[in-house]
């Protein structure tokens, strides 16, 4: 009875946890989308997503476009069926387009996009600045670069780097049930928390909102607990170097409108 209650009640706060997390997200993507909508009254809104983890329902689009707004999106992911997006979804024909390739290579028309959408996928890619430079030159001046990662200098970003992938792969299975993974654990430092934070001073970037978030494991059975204390002793073997309050961060990033700021 008391392992029932508390596996009952285990499930209600991961239920909790994805609400919030997504509310979140929702909040921190949709306002900035829809503010910057209204300044391109006049003319369609250019999208770009990049990889189909990058959900369209974070960034308000039916709205905007029962306004009366008109949004193009253009999708780039790699030519992989776990990455396709199921058919249905997202709203896919309304004015979506779709390129498979490498972000690192196929063509992208400098200062063609409004807005880029980045999310869950710089730490499973190598050569993440190369990447995000090719973002920034596909921005146009006073552009949004929305991105959402996972950082390696966090509790769970380490467990996923270090574990065998039998052992990624068997925890994949047990904690999400039915959706497409493991991806690769690349991690690298460049599309870390601090990697993202040192690129947009480098680059004369402005993040003009970040938010953090702790997703709990998704399982609620005794592979979910596991992880969880595992997280929980991390922080405490690494004298506070790498943290569980969060795993995950948010960033909306402002491309200056001046031509002589010091971007690519």
């Amino acid at each position: 009875m008391l392992r029932a209650r508390h596996t009952a009640s285990q499930a209600r706060m991961t239920a909790a946890t994805k609400a919030y997390r997504k509310a979140l997200v929702r909040e921190m993507f949709a306002r900035p989308v829809r503010d910057y909508s209204y300044r391109c009254i006049g003319r369609p809104v250019s999208l770009l997503r990049a990889g189909y983890q990058a959900s369209l329902a974070e960034l308000g689009l039916d709205q905007l476009r029962a306004s009366g707004f008109e949004v193009t999106v253009l999708t780039v992911d790699e030519d992989d069926p776990r990455f396709a997006d199921p058919a249905g979804t997202d709203g896919r024909g309304l004015g979506e387009k779709t390129i498979l390739g490498d972000l690192r290579t196929v063509p992208m028309r400098p200062r063609s996009f409004d807005i880029v959408h980045c999310a869950l996928l710089l730490d499973r890619i190598s050569h993440v600045e190369l990447v995000l430079d090719r973002f920034i030159a596909a921005l146009r001046p006073g552009g949004l670069l929305l991105l959402h990662i996972r950082d390696r200098d966090c509790a769970a970003g380490f467990l996923d780097r270090i574990a065998p992938q039998w052992v990624r792969r068997a925890l994949w299975a047990r904690l999400n049930p039915g959706q497409p993974g493991p991806f690769r654990a690349v991690y690298e430092p460049a599309g870390s928390d601090r990697g993202i934070r040192a690129y947009t001073q480098l680059r004369g970037l402005v993040i003009s909102h970040r938010e953090t978030a702790r997703t709990s494991a998704a399982g609620a059975g005794r592979a979910g607990q596991v992880v969880s204390a595992v997280r929980g002793l991390i922080p405490r073997l690494t004298r506070g170097r790498l943290t569980d309050a969060h795993d995950e961060v948010l960033y909306v990033i402002r491309k200056p409108e001046d031509h002589l700021a010091r971007v690519v």
